[in-house]
Formats: C-alpha cells, structure tokens, sequence
C-alpha cells in the first residue's frame, strides 16, 4: 500500500529520486507525496521531528519578532505626542501600523495559503523591518507624512509575528494544538519584555548618533524584524503546512472537551474563535495604547513606562505554555470566559488606581495582558480545529485582518475618549466590551453540550 514502506522516517529527506539526486525540502511540491513512500509508523515520525525542527526555528524567529512588536507599543504614542503635539492624535501611530498589520495579514494570508509559511512569514518580517528603520529617518528628518507611511509599513512585523503562531499548529497533534500554538508565543517574551525595558539605553544610543530619543527603540526594532524574516526564509525547511498538505493532516479536534463537539468543522468554531480574538485585541489596545501618556502626565519616567509596557508584554505572552496547557485540557471555551473576565478586572484596576500609583499601574497592564493571552490561545486553537492544512491560511489571514482592524479602531478610539474623558473611563469601556465575551460564550457553549457528529 505504501510502496517502500520499511523506509525510516528521518531518512526520507535525504532518499535518492528516480533520477539519483538526492530530495530536497523543495521537492515536496514536486515529487510524490511521503504518505505513498512511508508506513504509518514513519509519517509519524517524520511528522514529529519536522514538527520538532519548526518550533525551533519558530522560537528563534519570535525571539526577534518580539523585540520589534516592542518598540511601537511602548514609545509609539510618545513618539508622535511629541511629532504632533496633541493628545487626541497620541492613538494615531497604533492605529496606523494595527491597519497596516490589517493589510499584511491579508497579504501574509494569501502568500502562505500558496506558497507556505516560510515565505509568507519571512516576507512579512522583512516589511516590518523596512518599516521599522523608515520611522527613524521620519522622526530624524521631523516629517509626519513619512512618520505615517512608515509607521503602516511597520505594521507589518506585528502582524506577521502572531501569523507565526500558526506554524506552530500546521503538524502538532490536534491533542497538542494549544501548546504547540503557545509555544510559538510564548517565545516571543525574551525580545518583548527586553525591548520596552531597553528604551533609555536605546534612547541614549540614538541621541549618540543624532537621532531623536524617542526613535531608538524603531532602531532595534527593524534590525530584529529584518533578522527575523532571514531566520524564516533560511531554516524553515520543510515548510510545515506544505507538509501537512502533503500528509493529508487532518484537522479534527481529537480528545476535545466534549463539550466543545458541536464547534468542530468548518462553521461555528471560526466564528467563535474570531468573535473571542477580536474583542481581546480591540480591550486590549485601547487600554495599552494610552497607557504611556497617562502615565506621562501623571510625571513617570521613560524608565516607569518601559518597566510597565515590559511587564504588561511579558503577560501577554510568559504564561503561554500554562494557557496552552489548560486550552488543551479544560478547553476552548472555558478559557475565552476566563480571559473576558479577566480583562474586565484590568480595567477597573487600571480606572480607580491613582495616577501616582506605580504598583497599581502594573497590576492593571498585567492583567491587561493576561487576559489577552487567555482569548487569543483559546481563539486560535478554536480557528485550528475548524479548518485544514488547505484552506487554513485563507482563513486566518482574514480572520488576522479583522483582529487588526479592530485593534486600528481601537487604538484610534483611545485617544479621542481619553481626550474627550480621562483614562479611567477609557480603561472602564475596554473592561465592559471585553464582558460582552461572558453572555456570548456561555449561550455557545450551552448550546455546544448536544451530541457531536461523533456522537450520532
């Protein structure tokens, strides 16, 4: 049935073709398929150890990605208070490269679902990179109009560095879904919590070279994302997703909750996990994005703001693995409730903790990300389970293009409420939205609890 089925797993990369060269990872597109080579053992095989060498390429591409995806969260808003001189267009700069992230995702989207995840994810680094180094030459020659169009093309390491959490899913076992996918987050932690917490010693190497202070961390954050596409497009190989199309992956959820049954295929477990990822990322946003100039007109330092945004990115991200653990074992929906409720303590920590208060700041922005963390885990791993290695990057790139939207909208709102209002009604607002994901999956998931088609 299988042709050379006694053919050991780790050696069919290198097995010789009918012309006696040898196979490279390309020849996957071009060659007959390793399910009709090797036996079931080896395709298991084969499939752990490609799946092994993608996390690791993955982590080490998210280790950079995370030291970009810094710099615009943290000074980003400075940056242009300072550019413009208004608070009510303080939001500008997230909204700006959150719509860029938008157009990315599309973009990464298409690429991947016909060329696979290292081109895709590597060409969408390299634009951020691009775009990180343009914001520099826009804040050093003080030119707003460059500032923007620089700030849209940064958007797109944003963008591509929650795209890489996919790769993380292409061949992990649907038991191991959610851990593969925080794996891919959770490294991202070193390089984000470094690049907030290096913003005065990055500031104080700009002002060295006759940059504006506030451009330093753009610096860091183009040479990452341009490392970071190089990282991808060298040592993605084979490509995950063109490897689960070549091994027929399938996509069912197995050991899910049965209680999640009726959110498998292609239908309600997308809209859901779209629905609990988009409201995360517009809470979140709005919350983040006004942080620094609060904080700044409350007379914190740049040392008090970097320590708050690192340590807000570190939740977002550090508890990965301890999420991805509980989305696999007490399931999806559970942990969206859990990260709806959490997001709402954020907020009205963030509203009734005094200006002054550092501690209290910290507490709120951690929170902030740890409940983020819990809705887009929990949101992706729904997304995984609903589609197949061939229409999955089409549909997350789409579903990616909606979360950045939302987060554009949401950072550009936060100005205007906060110029019209204060900050804690801001924080009350993102809090509230994010309970709206309580009432939603709750009635999901009562309605989930009938027999799934496996069931029937």
């Amino acid at each position: 049935m299988y042709g050379t089925a006694a053919m050991p797993a780790q050696r069919f990369l290198e097995r010789p073709s009918q012309s006696g060269s040898t196979l490279t990872h390309e020849d996957f597109q071009t060659t007959q398929s390793p399910r009709s080579v090797l036996a079931a053992d080896d395709l298991h095989a084969l499939r752990a150890r490609v799946q092994k060498r993608t996390l690791t390429v993955v982590v080490l591409s998210q280790v950079l990605g995370g030291a970009g995806l810094a710099a615009g969260i943290t000074v980003g808003a400075l940056l242009a208070h300072e550019m413009l001189g208004s608070d009510s267009l303080a939001g500008l700069p997230t909204a700006l490269f959150t719509l860029g992230s938008a157009f990315t995702a599309y973009v990464v989207g298409r690429l991947t679902q016909r060329w696979g995840r290292r081109f895709g994810l590597g060409l969408g680094f390299t634009a951020g990179g691009v775009g990180g180094l343009g914001v520099v030459v826009a804040a050093a020659i003080d030119s707003v109009p460059l500032l923007f169009l620089t700030l849209f093309v940064y958007g797109a390491g944003t963008a591509t560095n929650l795209q890489a959490r996919y790769a993380g899913g292409d061949l992990a076992l649907p038991k191991h879904r959610g851990r593969a996918i925080s794996v891919a987050m959770v490294s991202t932690t070193l390089g984000a919590v470094a690049g907030p917490n290096l913003v005065e010693p990055l500031g104080a190497f700009a002002g060295s070279l006759g940059l504006p202070p506030l451009s330093g961390p753009f610096l860091l954050a183009g040479v990452a994302y341009l490392a970071a596409g190089a990282v991808l497009m060298a040592l993605l190989r084979p490509d995950p997703l063109l490897l689960a199309r070549q091994l027929n992956i399938d996509s069912a959820p197995a050991a899910a909750p049965v209680s999640e049954g009726a959110l498998e295929g292609p239908g309600l477990g997308v809209y859901v996990g779209a629905a609990v990822m988009v409201l995360t990322q517009v809470a979140m946003i709005a919350i983040m994005t006004m942080t620094p100039v609060h904080m700044r007109a409350h007379h914190h330092g740049l040392g008090a703001v970097g320590l708050v945004i690192g340590l807000h990115v570190a939740a977002m991200f550090l508890p990965s693995l301890l999420t991805g653990v509980l989305v696999d074992r007490v399931g999806r929906i559970p942990m969206a409730i859990a990260s709806g409720v959490t997001l709402l303590l954020a907020g009205l920590v963030g509203a009734f903790a005094p200006g002054d208060s550092l501690g209290l700041l910290i507490l709120a922005l951690v929170l902030l990300g740890l409940g983020w963390n819990f809705g887009l885990i929990s949101g992706t791993a729904l997304v995984v389970d609903a589609t197949t290695p061939q229409n999955r990057p089409r549909v997350q790139g789409g579903i990616d293009v909606l979360i950045a939207l939302a987060g554009a909208g949401g950072g550009a709102m936060s100005g205007i409420v906060m110029a019209a209002t204060d900050y804690g009604t801001l924080c009350i607002a993102g809090g509230v939205l994010a309970l709206l994901l309580v009432p939603i999956l709750g009635w999901v998931r009562s309605a989930s609890t009938r027999p799934s088609r496996q069931d029937v």
